[in-house]
């Protein structure tokens, strides 16, 4: 009796062992399986076929009018890490993308010509191995020497904001950037799209550091109660604690995001929020691959599509993406628990499942 007893319990211990043996193949095999890296051509077709036709915006938008935006890290370095980030406009999203440090972004934006400023971006962050080297090409001014490693974000803009503009270094970078995005990795740029390019780089070489959100439209930098920080201001702003967080903050920093455009992990779309293509390819590539998005940076674009009636649909595009109880929506606006204080657009973080509660899902 007793042996059969330690049999059935033998018999019970091997079924348990393979019970939990299945149980762990099964979740490993849910795993996340986002590559980790695109090649040149995977790369390209993701940017192409999840893209729509382009669409205007009001402004150029060649980078960010949000002071605040560092408020929220603290808060979303807790909350979120990994997974893949979505967002919106230009070199904000490299500050979250340091933060947040996801397997995988995608930035979709309305305008084609965002999507060029985003490669452009590439190019640079491929060419240069620190945070001098980028800022010299980036305003086309002489690297500046005897800048330690450790510098601040302050000390680096001081220095290349001393530097005088050089033409010739203009000339050299534009052809290093589309010898890099044309011959090294071969993607098929039309030449409109080379001289979107030329266009959004010679901005910045003729504004340097001080370009702000207006710059390429003539706008003087500030109007009545709405300031534009430059380049310069953005890059050196803070937490709410004083903490300097920008993604050229230091030199880990800029290799975070350096890593992930040198591997073809930061990928542009253009799209409408709510159109019926990129956001909703956007989620059927990441559930393909049993990825979930960390973070979506949106802006204030909302209020815009409130204006064009339009929220619903991007309400619905939204809900389609693999999300769960951890995934952020990262928002700019008026007022909120990080605001301080003052007019300025301060950055909000909301729970994506929460908001998006009954958002029509259906195809």
């Amino acid at each position: 009796m007793r042996a059969r007893l330690r049999n059935v319990r033998a018999a019970l211990a091997g079924l348990a062992a393979a019970v939990a043996i299945a149980l762990a193949s099964a979740h490993a095999g849910a795993a996340p399986t986002l590559p980790s890296r695109l090649s040149d051509q995977e790369f390209w077709k993701l940017v192409t076929d999840l893209s729509e036709t382009g669409g205007s915006f009001r402004s150029e938008n060649l980078l960010s009018n949000e002071m605040r935006l560092q408020y929220v890290i603290p808060d979303l370095m807790r909350t979120v890490h990994g997974g893949a980030y979505l967002g919106v406009g230009p070199e904000q999203n490299f500050t979250y993308i340091a933060a947040v440090q996801p397997s995988i972004a995608f930035i979709v934006d309305i305008r084609r010509g965002n999507l060029l400023l985003q490669l452009m971006y590439k190019a640079l962050f491929e060419l240069s191995n620190d945070r001098v080297e980028f800022v010299s090409r980036l305003f086309s001014r002489r690297a500046p020497e005897g800048l330690a490693a450790s510098a601040s974000v302050t000390q680096l803009f001081d220095a290349i904001d001393a530097s005088e503009p050089s033409e010739m270094l203009y000339d050299r970078t534009l052809k290093a950037i589309d010898a890099q995005l044309v011959m090294k990795h071969g993607f098929a740029l039309s030449a409109e799209d080379l001289g979107g390019i030329e266009h959004v780089f010679h901005a910045f070489y003729t504004f340097g550091p001080a370009i702000n959100y207006s710059s390429s439209e003539n706008e003087p930098p500030t109007t009545t109660g709405n300031y534009r920080p430059t380049y310069a201001e953005l890059m050196t702003a803070t937490d709410s604690d004083g903490h300097e967080r920008s993604y050229l903050a230091s030199e880990a920093a800029f290799a975070q995001v350096k890593a992930m455009q040198t591997k073809n992990l930061v990928v542009p779309v253009v799209g409408d929020f709510a159109g019926s293509r990129a956001l909703r390819a956007v989620g059927a590539y990441l559930r393909s691959h049993s990825a979930t998005v960390s973070a979506f940076y949106v802006s204030n674009v909302e209020q815009y599509l409130r204006v064009e009636r339009n929220w619903g649909s991007f309400c619905g595009n939204a809900a389609r993406l693999p999300i769960d109880e951890s995934s952020m929506f990262i928002r700019a606006g008026r007022g909120g628990r990080y605001a301080r204080g003052g007019t300025a657009l301060t950055h909000e973080l909301t729970q994506m499942t929460a908001d998006l509660d009954g958002c029509d899902r259906r195809p």
